[in-house]
């Protein structure tokens, strides 16, 4: 039984068509979601939450107004908004330098959904919050030596129905499952931090894949390692490692959102920041051949998946760095119009009362043709970054500082020791300018987050990754 109602939004899409909408479309979207935290052993909190809502964007005389309303029942109250909307956005049209259009895309209908293979209510919330004592359970022995311990542990189940005045109609159902983890270690009067996200598409037969129990177990006890053994780095140009965990918050922060066309436009210039790019930077060199960087909405099961976004536009791999020339940005149908091209489907809201605003989904640096062996054989000094405690970016996405957890040294081609918080400092050009390896498919991986944009700020899922790279000649030192 389907939790939207399909004949609501295509009444609001019908009445602002006969009442001075151009253009007009509706999405009606049922959530369902639960949450669990253990803090130092202590359930903290559990949530179960339910919404339901549609989102509505009329476009009227070159302006264009969102509205959202979730007192469902009230046909005269919904008229009533629709009415002010268009208003709004004829009123609006007069501030305009140029009137806003979208550009031509095909008309979809289409229904789908993401089957899981265990349901989430068929799950006893007992069971979910045991999973994260037993996380706790297994550091039993450590826990004198780790003050600070979070765990938190999320299902969500979201249900839209999309509607066009154009002729649009797609349904779509897709489960979450995400985790988190904060550790802090102290010995000594020393400390080391471990945070971690993740999240998948699917049900509860992704937290039996993952099997964070021993992850977390073992991590937790590298910390107090590195805080005992840990060398410092003395500053000079090594060659730099990174895993795919430190590749993926940088293809996000330095490629991902610069390649945002609103962003670029000026749109965020005051709410999540500005950009390096513009449109004279495409074909330009950013960085070696061997950089090529995607971003991905229909890698199924990951944290961002999804067949159509929020406009009704199919989803489709955007190549946003090419062989280290920058090649595409991600757009919605109104930018598209701007850059006279079709959108690609990058628009996305995170709820029924958040308008949809151009987001990532998985971005990510295509792998090479090295083993993790043979990045190491070409490094006579250097170090490898497998985690990561700190990072910090500019406003333009163009200075970006990254700073090692657990760290390695290499002499010769081979791993010798942990190293202090190894900090990597550099410009993006600099980063993807100084990328000479890259590993193979194999060792792809991906980490889960909350990307946060607009006001009011509206987080989606996403997924950031890549191989492991290998970068020359970095000035590096221990923070």
């Amino acid at each position: 039984m389907k939790n939207v109602d399909e004949d609501l939004a295509e009444f609001c899409v019908n009445f602002a068509q006969k009442n001075g909408a151009s253009y007009s479309e509706c999405r009606f979207i049922s959530t369902s979601e639960d949450g669990y935290i253990l803090k130092n052993g202590i359930p903290e909190s559990s949530i179960l939450t339910t919404s339901k809502g549609v989102g509505i964007r009329v476009l009227a005389n070159g302006g264009l107004s969102f509205l959202s309303i979730n007192k469902l029942d009230d046909r005269k109250n919904i008229k009533s908004k629709i009415k002010e909307a268009i208003r709004l956005a004829k009123a609006s049209s007069k501030t305009l330098k140029e009137p806003i259009s979208l550009s031509k895309e095909k008309i979809i209908k289409d229904s789908w959904q993401l089957k899981p293979k265990i349901k989430f209510e068929n799950i006893d919330p007992k069971e979910k919050m045991d999973y994260l004592i037993d996380i706790e359970k297994e550091l039993k022995d450590i826990r004198n030596k780790l003050p600070s311990r979070l765990f938190q542990l999320s299902t969500s189940t979201e249900e839209k129905y999309f509607v066009s005045s154009e002729g649009a109609k797609i349904y779509s159902k897709i489960p979450r499952l995400g985790i988190f983890y904060s550790v802090l270690a102290a010995v000594g009067g020393k400390t080391e931090q471990r945070y971690y996200p993740a999240g998948e598409s699917g049900g509860w037969e992704i937290l039996k894949k993952w099997d964070f129990i021993k992850r977390i177990s073992e991590e937790s006890r590298n910390l107090i390692k590195i805080i005992k053994e840990a060398k410092s780095l003395q500053r000079e140009n090594l060659d730099v490692v990174l895993s795919p965990e430190l590749v993926g918050i940088a293809m996000h922060e330095s490629c991902g959102h610069p390649s945002e066309a609103d962003r670029i436009m000026g749109r965020e210039g005051a709410q999540a920041g500005e950009s390096y790019l513009n449109k004279e930077w495409l074909g330009k060199r950013i960085g070696s051949d061997a950089v090529t960087v995607v971003d991905d909405p229909k890698i199924k099961n990951s944290w961002g998946f999804y067949e159509y976004d929020d406009e009704g536009v199919p989803a489709t791999r955007r190549f946003l760095i090419k062989d280290g020339l920058i090649n595409d940005f991600l757009q919605n149908r109104e930018t598209a119009v701007k850059f006279n091209k079709p959108s690609n489907a990058a628009a996305r809201a995170s709820a029924f009362d958040r308008e949809p605003l151009i987001r990532m989904s998985t971005t990510f640096m295509l792998p090479g043709n090295f083993s993790f062996e043979e990045i190491l054989e070409g490094i006579k000094k250097g170090v490898y970054i497998k985690t990561y405690t700190e990072w910090n970016i500019d406003d333009r996405r163009w200075n970006q500082k990254y700073v090692g957890s657990e760290a390695y040294l290499i002499e010769n081609g081979e791993l010798k020791g942990l190293a202090k918080r190894p900090v990597l400092e550099i410009t993006t050009k600099g980063f993807f300018s100084s990328v000479d390896a890259c590993s193979k498919e194999k060792d792809l991986d991906f980490i889960g987050g909350s990307c946060g944009k607009g006001d009011p700020m509206q987080g989606v899922p996403v997924w950031m990754g890549g191989p492991f790279i290998r970068l020359r000649g970095i000035q590096m030192s221990s923070g």
